[in-house]
């Protein structure tokens, strides 16, 4: 039984040593419990930011956030990382599609997935797909009455039909790089 456990998926689930690793970690950078958004920025380094990757930033805080509290506290930071880890694909696009839906209307527009593209190409360091080509591409192969909206719908069945459509999004929003810096500990400066 070493330090996974399977499920039926044939993914791995977060045990309770990793569990315990994962408390430590969060308790050591947050002794009160609850991380906030300034905690999040610099554990994560992710502070001087532009003004695009900072409204990323903080919508993926208030997706973690999720009694709106305005604190992770550590059940809404493990539920997070274990989406990240093992989330089957229909939960990670609801998700996806929760962070694209910057004003949280229910639906995305080209305006909303332009920018968050943008902001993550900003954290990444990514530039390899111009970011309104990437936003035109998503519209015209999953916005399927051509309303110039998104609804979560049209999103997932969207993505689930085009597994290049999909690779994309899904190399988009990779967070390991994320789950790296959280599981050692903060960057170290040099």
């Amino acid at each position: 039984m070493g330090g996974k456990e399977s499920v039926a998926s044939g993914q791995t689930a977060i045990t309770a040593i990793q569990t315990h690793v994962w408390f430590r970690r969060f308790m050591t950078e947050c002794p009160s419990g609850l991380q906030t958004l300034h905690e999040f920025k610099a554990l994560l380094g992710l502070q001087g930011l532009n003004q695009r990757a900072n409204q990323y930033v903080d919508q993926l805080f208030n997706i973690f956030d999720k009694n709106k509290d305005g604190f992770i506290d550590f059940l809404e930071f493990i539920a997070a990382v274990n989406l990240v880890i093992q989330g089957k694909i229909d939960q990670k696009l609801k998700w996806y599609f929760k962070l694209y839906d910057a004003d949280g209307n229910g639906s995305i527009d080209r305006k909303e997935l332009l920018n968050i593209f943008m902001a993550i190409q900003a954290i990444n360091g990514q530039n390899t797909l111009n970011a309104q080509e990437f936003t035109n591409l998503v519209f015209e192969k999953i916005d399927v009455n051509n309303d110039g909206e998104l609804t979560l719908e049209e999103f997932i069945s969207g993505l689930e039909k085009d597994q290049n459509l999909l690779e994309m999004i899904t190399k988009s929003f990779d967070l390991s790089h994320v789950l790296k810096v959280i599981q050692n500990g903060r960057k170290q400066d040099t």
